[in-house]
Parts: structure tokens; C-alpha cells; sequence
């Protein structure tokens, strides 16, 4: 049996809409072996153990693509990456599964390979190009590949989850964005990712909430999450360098210099304060991406 430990994930990072991605030290963890026959699952909640689990049909699809017919599988699934929380949940998944399956079928797939199958699995690179590579990573789709490159964060940033106990489907917040935006918008959301990442290769950390800011996405999403503007601004209260929604949401994310010790503190008294259960997480990079732990 082989095992693939994955990392969390937060994409978009404020105005890096569909391109900018973040590993981070949360893991799910995901065991397969071939068997002789038929599908065997477990770790997961009930309505997850069948084909249509993501991680499976992540290997199944691998299988096709790589020519190799597995007789049966076992699959063990646990970790810590909550779902539907806009922390990579499924980014997890599926790099797990195409890891798992490229280890299976001994097929030799490079790093580019399970990048961009998993980019294909999911429709969009973001978060699994850093789960599987770890760090920050900057990601585009060309010509049904993708082109990536990551991004060395300067020393001294650490990261903060501010996770409430409801769920954010993808789709639902997808389903809220605007058709189009205007020149004016395009122009501002450029802008700040480009100060955005200049800031964090430079440690000019001052900087980042300026070029955190964006109209393309955390507007409209900001207003299916009950709290988000008080949260955004307590980050900002208690010391954060910016704060933007991870991926999807509905987790607020923070970014706080590694000195600042009362954070964490200051925001679960605050929370406290709203009678809503929400979790507070403190993160770090995750540099190494998804790993096959080998015993």
C-alpha cells in the first residue's frame, strides 16, 4: 500500500484570480493498493465511499490516460483539510489520486505530467499546481497545458485561517461572479497582483495591503458569507498585512508577520463576540508539495 500526504491549499490570494496558489502546512492523506477486484474505501463519510469519490476517479482517470488497468482498489482516506472551505479540499484529492495511481502503475510521470493532468481533472491550475509543488505558485492554462512558475516568498510571513463551521460549494460562488468586468477593474486587479507579488519576493511587507485589494471576485463571494467585512477588518485590527477569502471561501485568510503573537488570540475572543463557531488556524508554507510517504 502506498501513501501520498497532500497540503492544503489557498488560491487566489486577493486579486490573483484563477492564477495565484498557496501551499499550506494542513494535510489530507490518502493509502491505495491494488486488489484483486472490485472497490474498497474507507476514512471518508458514507456518501463518499463509491465511484464517484474524487480521489478514485482522480486515479481512474490516470489509469486511462497512462494505459494501465488496475484489477481493484483499496483506498484508506483521512487528514485535517476541512470541506468546502475554500482551503483545497478537492485539489487534495485529486493530486492524491494522480500521484497514487502514477505509483500503482510504476508509469514514471514527471512533475509537469501530474500537473497537468490534475489541472485537466480539476478545469483550473491554481490549487493544484501548489499542492503538488509546494510554495507559491503562479499559474496559467495555454493551449491545454499549463505554464507555472513559483513564487520564493521572502522570510518572515506566516498565515492565518479563519474558518467558519458552513460550507461554500465552488459552484455556488462561481455562480454569484459577474459575466464580465470592466476595463477600469481589469486595469486595478493587474495592477495590485503585480505590487502583490513584488512585495512578497522583495519582503517589502508593507506593501501587501495594497496589492491584496480586488474587484474581481471577493465582492460579490464576501456577501454570501455572513461576517466577512467585520472579519476582514478585525484581521487588519489585530496587525494582519492584508487578508483576503481563500479560493472559494467562505475561510478568510490572513497574513501576519511571524513576530505578531496575538493574532490568534485577539480574533477567537472577537468571534467569540458574534456567537459564531469559527476556527482559527495558524500556517505556515508548505515547500515541499504533495509527498508519497514511503515506510
Amino acid at each position: 500500500m502506498i501513501e501520498v500526504r497532500v497540503p492544503a491549499t489557498s488560491a487566489n490570494i486577493g486579486p490573483g484570480f484563477d492564477c495565484l496558489g498557496l501551499a499550506l502546512n494542513m494535510y489530507n492523506s490518502f493509502k491505495a493498493e491494488e486488489i484483486e477486484h472490485g472497490l474498497e474505501i474507507s476514512g471518508c463519510d458514507e456518501e463518499f465511499k463509491n465511484e464517484d469519490n474524487l480521489f478514485y476517479k482522480s486515479m481512474v482517470k490516470t489509469f486511462e490516460i497512462i494505459g494501465y488497468k488496475a484489477k481493484g482498489l483499496k483506498i484508506e482516506i483521512g487528514g485535517d483539510i476541512p470541506v468546502s472551505r475554500g482551503l483545497g479540499s478537492s485539489a487534495s484529492c485529486i493530486v492524491g489520486g494522480v500521484i497514487a495511481a502514477n505509483e500503482i502503475s510504476k508509469a514514471g510521470l514527471n512533475t509537469y505530467d501530474i500537473v497537468n493532468i490534475c489541472a485537466k481533472i480539476e478545469g483550473h491550475p491554481d490549487n493544484t499546481t501548489p499542492a503538488v509543488t509546494g510554495g507559491m505558485t503562479a499559474s496559467i492554462m495555454k493551449s491545454g497545458d499549463v505554464v507555472f512558475d513559483k513564487i520564493n516568498i521572502c522570510e518572515g510571513l506566516k498565515f492565518c485561517a479563519v474558518i467558519p463551521d458552513f460550507k461554500l460549494s465552488t459552484e455556488r460562488a462561481r455562480q454569484v461572479l459577474p459575466k464580465t468586468i470592466s476595463y477600469n477593474d481589469g486595469v486595478y486587479n493587474l495592477s495590485r497582483t503585480a505590487l502583490l507579488i513584488s512585495s512578497l519576493i522583495n519582503g517589502n511587507f508593507d506593501l501587501i495591503k495594497h496589492g491584496i485589494d480586488d474587484r474581481m471576485h471577493q465582492i460579490y463571494r464576501g456577501s454570501l458569507i455572513e461576517n466577512y467585512e467585520d472579519v476582514i477588518k478585525k484581521c487588519y485590527d489585530f496587525g494582519a498585512e492584508g487578508a483576503f477569502l481563500s479560493g472559494a471561501g467562505p475561510t478568510i485568510m490572513a497574513v501576519l508577520r511571524e513576530e505578531n503573537q496575538n493574532f490568534s488570540n485577539c480574533m477567537k475572543e472577537f468571534l467569540k463576540s458574534i456567537n459564531k463557531k469559527w476556527d482559527v488556524k495558524e500556517l505556515k508554507i508548505d515547500t515541499k508539495g504533495a509527498m508519497v510517504i514511503r515506510n
